[in-house]
């Protein structure tokens, strides 16, 4: 480490020979590229750490799902009608449910008053992509 000590002071910078000039270079490289690594990987296990802690914070905080696994399907044996009232009620119970699931609370905080269909927006060569995406997932 003499060879640092020659380094930090100008008037004995100029005294050294290339060689030596070059091996305290090195040397200061190394420690800074070390300490750089050694900070990042402490981020990086910060980061772990605190990224495990929010996901068992979360967890306590998920709601207990309500829905029995035991649900029986029953086969209709003839077509049923239905009424514009009960379609709206059941679109409205399947929007509420899936915003619901999205924000990871219950149904009964959430309350749907106004639904309106919007008109897709999505470029043609964006519809394109998305098909295109779409069909390399099916082959």
């Amino acid at each position: 480490m003499n060879v640092l000590d020659n380094f930090k002071h100008a008037e004995t910078f100029e005294l050294m020979n290339m060689s030596d000039k070059l091996l305290a270079t090195g040397y200061v490289i190394l420690l800074g590229m070390g300490i750089t690594f050694v900070a990042l990987m402490l981020i990086w296990l910060i980061t772990i750490i605190m990224s495990k802690t929010i996901q068992k914070v979360e967890k306590k905080d998920e709601p207990v799902s309500m829905i029995s696994k035991d649900v029986e399907i029953k086969k209709a044996s003839s077509p049923v009608s239905v009424s514009s009232d009960e379609l709206d009620e059941e679109l409205v119970a399947v929007i509420t449910a899936a915003i619901a699931a999205a924000m990871n609370t219950n149904m009964h905080h959430i309350r749907v008053s106004n639904i309106r269909r919007i008109g897709d927006q999505t470029p043609t060569w964006g519809k394109m992509g998305r098909s295109d995406v779409m069909n390399a997932r099916m082959s």
